[in-house]
């Protein structure tokens, strides 16, 4: 690849090198010892969107949440903190301000295809090496094109589509074959930026991030602070460990965390978790009864389970919340005659059934829900999971909502426990955690 004007080939970031990988190419390693709960590297974006369903409570630039947001008096579509931010994001909201107007109700580009909108015109400003491609140059990420099968393919089209229906008044739009290597490489590298609850916020690109490798045994955690990327570790490590982190929800057992990996990202693990399958039985765990249970009966269980969760993403978009927590009611009265309540198909449907309590306001459904995931929860992910604090985190806003101080102060204690390792100690949530506590 030929270097940008102004830039190096070689970069550092202090205590991490590059390196091959044994069987996953590019890779990162430590080169010093690293703690638990310390800091490897922040990492800014390169681009980044704030999803469309957030807009009015986030600011489009810089993330933050506040009541007290600006709005942009053109589109009147986007917010902002204040001048400072609007004036930060202009090079990238003049892609969409004018066209959002323009389009009214019919503007509909995809998150994805916003932000390669973004990256595209970030690319033509550039002249320099960007501080987030430190190791690797945005250009550098691996592609997948010739791996992806038909249906991908097809939405790759729909989404360079909307790129050239919405974009291309205010953008050079480059040729087919490379829009194809560049949708490619943000599906497979970009990053979902969720707030301490694990709500997609939005999504962004960190070229030196895309070199971390996943393992199902993670030995780092990648949090946000906006739109910054924070990697620190959740197990001791020594010169010459792997930076490895999870690329997907690791709760589920061992052949759908690999299905899932080879649908998303072409590859499957090979890591110590994925070979023992150590904690598929517990992950899978059927309901103790006098007379065993036939194979038969239980593999015909975990494919109505596998089937029933398929259903419910797709009818997510078109069911009321009753008729879903119907759904999840029936389908956990079916597989709780065969699965214990610990097995991760239930919890899975409990998890659903307990966001949609939440937005239901049934607080006692969602509290009752809850409670039954935290045990199992804290025995089948990885140490230091953000999927168990979130958990104990909206249990003890929901206790505050019924006025159980005790519960609400046990849980969110419990909860900052492990936010304290992901997140760092000096980061906002911890912050707005210890005045909740204070408060009780």
């Amino acid at each position: 690849m030929t270097p940008r004007a102004g830039s190096t080939m070689t970069g550092s970031i202090e205590g991490l090198e590059r390196f091959d990988s044994p069987g996953k190419g590019r890779g990162l390693r430590v080169t010093r010892p690293f703690k638990v709960g310390e800091l490897l590297f922040s990492c800014p974006a390169y681009s980044h969107v704030l999803s469309v369903k957030e807009r009015g409570c986030y600011c489009e630039f810089c993330f933050t949440r506040t009541q007290h947001l600006a709005r942009c008096g053109k589109c009147k579509k986007t917010f902002y903190c204040n001048v400072k931010c609007q004036k930060g994001d202009w090079a990238m909201h003049k892609l969409e301000c004018s066209a959002m107007v323009a389009f009214g109700e019919n503007w509909c580009p995809s998150e994805l295809s916003r932000l390669v909108a973004r990256i595209l015109a970030k690319k033509k400003m550039q002249k320099e090496r960007c501080i987030c491609e430190k190791m690797l140059l945005i250009g550098e990420m691996q592609s997948h094109t010739e791996d992806e099968d038909n249906e991908k393919r097809e939405m790759t089209e729909a989404d360079i589509a909307g790129l050239h229906r919405f974009y291309s008044k205010h953008l050079d739009v480059p040729d087919h074959k490379e829009l194809l290597t560049l949708f490619s490489q943000v599906a497979c590298n970009g990053f979902t930026i969720e707030d301490d609850e694990l709500s997609h916020l939005g999504t962004a690109v960190y070229p030196d991030m895309a070199l971390i490798n996943h393992s199902c045994l993670p030995s780092v955690i990648v949090t946000f602070k906006g739109t910054s990327a924070e990697v620190r570790a959740v197990q001791d490590m020594k010169p010459g460990d792997e930076v490895l982190i999870s690329y997907i929800d690791l709760l589920y057992p061992t052949d759908d965390r690999n299905n899932r990996l080879r649908e998303s990202y072409y590859f499957i693990c090979d890591c110590q978790e994925c070979k023992s399958k150590s904690k598929d039985k517990a992950k899978l765990k059927v309901r103790k009864q006098r007379d065993s249970i036939e194979p038969d009966v239980i593999n015909n269980m975990v494919r109505y389970a596998r089937k029933t969760i398929r259903e419910f993403r797709e009818f997510k978009h078109t069911k009321t919340p009753s008729e879903l927590l119907e759904m999840c009611e029936q389908s956990l009265e079916e597989m709780g005659a065969v699965f214990d309540d610990s097995n991760v198909y239930m919890l899975h449907m409990m998890y659903q059934a307990m966001g949609i309590c939440m937005y239901m306001q049934d607080l006692d459904g969602a509290i009752r829900y809850g409670e039954k995931l935290l045990k199992p929860y804290s025995h089948l992910y990885p140490p230091y999971s953000l999927n168990v604090s979130s958990v104990y985190l909206k249990l003890g806003r929901l206790y505050l909502g019924l006025e159980r101080q005790s519960a609400c102060t046990s849980a969110l204690k419990k909860a900052m426990a492990i936010m304290e390792v992901a997140h760092g100690k000096d980061h906002f949530y911890i912050e707005e955690l210890r005045k909740m506590i204070a408060q009780k």
